[in-house]
Parts: structure tokens; C-alpha cells; sequence
């Protein structure tokens, strides 16, 4: 009967794959809602639909005020990895497992990774801008170079930082990874050498790439002070999360040559506001925080999405694929 199934709760954007896995089960009933539905419309219709058991967030918060709404909530899943925007600790006082898609958008996310340091390294921008506008013999003036033979520091030494690493040492680079909590003897078995010491690892490196969680820990860990530590030849990248770095003294040090360039894929603000002033700087390269966001990536998160879910309701959750592992037996 209608009544003893569970309630999931998904967003628009998981694929028809995905989808079918769930709908096949005739013991759960799907409610769809858009994935930037404010938050107290969001909780208007936990609560005009409890109980419901489980949710598949996009860029929804989730917290204690949707917990109770929901009244009977038994798995909270992001069809993705990073989980700011969830409560952690409030999921977990009620027993309730966060889980995330694995490593299912990891290759995606190290390859813009890659990609961005290639576009700056080669001035992808400005040699196609010679092309269109027929400054053609100003080239030599602007010489792109390789990434063979420079060093990369990579931050974050997880499922896209082991990615991000492995590409980067087919071009033939040298990785240095900081991450105080892998041990030293896993970062070197990848063929890295780890550094304990951001800090004195900062001038080694000609491209940084940032694949580390936001947390109060890493918030703002790109300071002015960090920042100026770098070579000014050298390149900061993030795909990871807004306001790991400060963009204002990001903006500072771009400007007054103490850093070569940047490639963002994500900001302090979503959607930044077309005035910051980042956005008119020559060796700055952005994207609409869209790294793990391919075609391909979307197909794989909403199927271990899915996955995810069921696991959770038959009382066997993907263990690997929990964030708050204090919840489970």
C-alpha cells in the first residue's frame, strides 16, 4: 500500500538512469521539487509531505529545520561530493547518514583542473585573441610555456587530488601534496612527494591546485599572507569551493604581480556579482563552478545517488560513501 512506502524526496537534475533505479522499487514514491527551491519552500513541503525518508539534494541546504520537517528522515544523499550546505552534526545527533557520489565526478573535476593550468600556461586566451584580431606578429611577445619539467603543489590529497595528481605527472611534472591527514607513506607510494610545511612548500611551486573540503579549517586558507608566499611566476588554481580563498587579496596580488594568474571554477558568492573584479583581470580564467559537472559526471552521481539511497533504506549503506561514519554500527 501506498502508505508503507518510503518518500524520497529528488531533484530535477538526476538522469533517467538514475531515476528508473529508484522508480522500479514499488515500495518507494518519488516527489520531485526544483534543485534552487528556497529554503522555506523546501521545508513548506517536507512538511506537507511527511514522512518523508530520503533526499537527494542538489544545492539545497539541509539542516535541523528540515530534519524536523521531515519527521522519519533516514538517509540525506548530494548528488556530488561537497556537503557545505549541509549540517553534518545535526544529521548525526539523529542518526541520520550523509551520503555523497563517491568518486563518481572525481575524473571530472581533475581534468579542469588540468585543463586550466594548460590554458594559462599556454594563453589560450590571448593567442586566440591574436588570431580574431589580426595581432598575429605580437606573438612572441607573449611566449606560452610548458608544463613539463614545473612543479605542482597539489592541496588535498582525496579522490580528485589523487586524480589531479596522476595527470599532472603525465605531463611530466613534478607533485608535491600537502595533506596533514593522509600519511607521508601513501602520498609517496602515489609517486608524490609530501610536504608537513604549506608554507615552505608555497615558493617550490610553479601551479597550485586546491582539492581540499571546505570547513572551518580551510576557510580563507589562501590569505594575503599565504598568497605572497608564492612565486609571482606561479599560478593558483580552485575547483574545489568559494572562499577557500580570499578573493580580494587574490585581486591584490594579481594585480601588483606577485602572482602570475588564476583559474577559478568556484567563488565566495554563487553566482558572483559581473562587477567583481576579478572577472577584469587578463590573467584570470573562470568557470560557472562546473568542473565536476560534465555530461558524463551527471550520469555517474545520479546513479550512485540512487544507489546511495537504496542502500540506506534496506539498512546496508554504502560505508565508503558516508560522510558522518559516527552514525553507522
Amino acid at each position: 500500500m501506498t502508505t508503507n512506502k518510503k518518500k524520497i524526496f529528488v531533484t530535477q537534475t538526476m538522469s533517467p538512469k538514475a531515476r528508473a533505479l529508484l522508480t522500479e522499487r514499488d515500495d518507494i514514491e518519488l516527489v520531485e521539487f526544483p534543485n534552487l527551491i528556497s529554503a522555506n519552500d523546501f521545508e513548506a513541503m517536507l512538511k506537507q509531505h511527511a514522512p518523508v525518508h530520503g533526499v537527494a539534494l542538489g544545492a539545497t541546504r539541509f539542516g535541523e529545520p528540515e530534519l524536523e520537517a521531515s519527521k522519519d528522515m533516514q538517509v540525506v544523499t548530494r548528488i556530488g561530493v561537497g556537503y557545505d550546505a549541509v549540517d553534518v552534526p545535526a544529521l548525526s545527533r539523529r542518526k541520520v547518514p550523509l551520503m555523497v557520489a563517491g568518486s563518481a565526478n572525481s575524473p571530472s573535476v581533475a581534468e579542469q583542473a588540468l585543463f586550466m593550468m594548460l590554458t594559462l600556461a599556454k594563453r589560450a586566451q590571448e593567442m586566440h585573441a591574436m588570431v580574431k584580431e589580426g595581432t598575429w606578429a605580437s606573438r612572441l611577445g607573449q611566449l606560452p610555456f610548458d608544463l613539463y619539467g614545473k612543479t605542482v603543489l597539489i592541496i588535498g590529497f582525496g579522490r580528485i587530488g589523487t586524480r589531479t595528481a596522476k595527470r599532472c605527472q603525465a605531463m611530466e611534472m613534478q607533485v608535491l601534496v600537502y595533506d596533514p591527514y593522509k600519511p607521508a607513506s601513501d602520498i609517496q607510494a602515489a609517486g608524490c612527494e609530501p610536504v608537513a610545511d604549506l608554507d615552505a612548500a608555497l615558493p617550490r611551486a610553479d601551479f597550485v591546485s586546491i582539492h581540499c573540503p571546505k570547513t572551518p579549517e580551510t576557510v580563507g586558507l589562501f590569505n594575503a599572507d599565504r598568497l605572497k608566499r608564492m612565486k609571482p611566476a606561479s599560478y593558483l588554481i580552485n575547483t574545489a569551493r568559494g572562499g577557500l580563498i580570499d578573493e580580494k587579496a587574490l585581486h591584490e596580488a594579481l594585480v601588483s604581480g606577485k602572482l602570475a594568474g588564476a583559474g577559478l571554477d568556484v567563488f565566495e558568492q554563487e553566482p558572483p556579482p559581473v562587477d567583481n573584479p576579478l572577472f577584469k583581470l587578463a590573467n584570470v580564467i573562470t568557470a560557472p563552478h562546473v568542473a565536476g559537472v560534465t555530461v558524463e559526471a551527471v550520469e555517474r552521481m545520479s546513479e550512485q545517488t540512487a544507489l546511495n539511497i537504496l542502500s540506506a533504506l534496506d539498512g546496508t549503506p554504502i560505508r565508503t560513501n558516508v560522510i558522518n561514519q559516527d552514525v553507522l554500527g
